[in-house]
């Protein structure tokens, strides 16, 4: 009885600590597994946070890119422009080369970051360049804008006062047109005494005065005279004269002295062509210009 009691005392002395062991291995494994879960977690979660390292890059990278295509038109400078070009180019190959690149590649990712700096410094300094010549620029268009517009406000006296000359010169010029007035037309017969009828008339007898005018240049003129019969017709006295970019054929002319002051003047026509009652227009002109015209009906 009593070795079977000291038996399992023996054996309880020895499951204890087995137990106890048995326990100890349970927790240790048990530890190193949540040891190794939340490393893998924490791998997982560096992993993560260098991919949105490498995108946050690539976004610069890009951005760089796009910021040297914005200033190329914001300049007229081929020297720079090509700089800009050069740069660019430059960006987009760093670009290409990072999203080749693996986010735990950690030596490349510092290179490319370190060249991303290089990148943003350079872009910073063109800002800078730029922004000083858009800033002469507007400077020298601002000068250029108060120059054509002190231009323009010459150019617009002077056009006032050609405006006002051509203005003047066309009133001297109106005022020195001469004018002729007191026209008579008389038909004369064979004995030279004035007629009623056509049948009867052998000469056209025109007078008429031109009237005084101080302005008007003195010297010789020629004066045309212009008759017209009922149909519309130039009785014609072998001649032309222009008239307003025209030719129109004159009746009779004569060459007068005229010295300012009223002048008298008479002319004739031959009559060499049968001639019919009515109205018969009458038309003198001088200098180019018609200074009088009168109807006169015969029978």
């Amino acid at each position: 009885m009593q070795s079977i009691q000291n038996i399992h005392v023996m054996k309880k002395s020895i499951l204890i600590p087995l137990i106890v062991v048995i326990l100890a291995l349970i927790g240790g494994v048990a530890y190193l597994f949540m040891n190794l879960q939340q490393q893998r977690q924490e791998n997982r979660d560096m992993q993560e946070l260098a991919e949105l390292d490498k995108k946050e890059m690539e976004n610069e990278y890009e951005r760089f890119a796009l910021q040297y295509s914005e200033m190329k038109t914001q300049i007229n400078n081929d020297s720079i422009i090509a700089q800009l070009t050069e740069e660019q180019l430059k960006t987009q190959r760093l670009l290409e080369e990072l999203k080749q690149v693996k986010a735990n590649d950690a030596r490349e990712i510092t290179r490319l970051k370190k060249e991303l700096a290089t990148v943003r410094a350079v872009l910073r300094d063109y800002v800078m360049q730029i922004d000083s010549l858009n800033r002469q620029n507007e400077r020298l268009q601002a000068e250029n804008t108060r120059v054509k517009e002190e231009l323009s406000n010459r150019e617009s006296q002077i056009a006032g006062l050609s405006s006002e000359k051509a203005s003047l010169s066309e009133k001297v010029a109106i005022a020195a047109q001469l004018d002729a007035t007191n026209i008579q037309l008389q038909l004369i017969n064979k004995r030279d005494k004035p007629s009623k009828k056509v049948k009867d008339a052998k000469t056209i007898q025109c007078n008429f005065a031109i009237t005084r005018n101080v302005t008007a240049a003195n010297g010789n003129r020629t004066v045309y005279v212009r008759i017209q019969n009922p149909g519309g017709n130039t009785l014609k006295g072998g001649g032309t004269f222009n008239y307003e970019n025209r030719t129109l054929d004159y009746t009779m002319k004569k060459n007068v002295e005229y010295t300012g002051e009223e002048t008298q003047v008479t002319t004739y026509w031959t009559v060499s062509q049968m001639l019919e009652a009515g109205s018969y227009r009458v038309s003198i002109f001088v200098d180019g210009n018609m200074i009088g015209s009168r109807t006169f009906t015969f029978e």
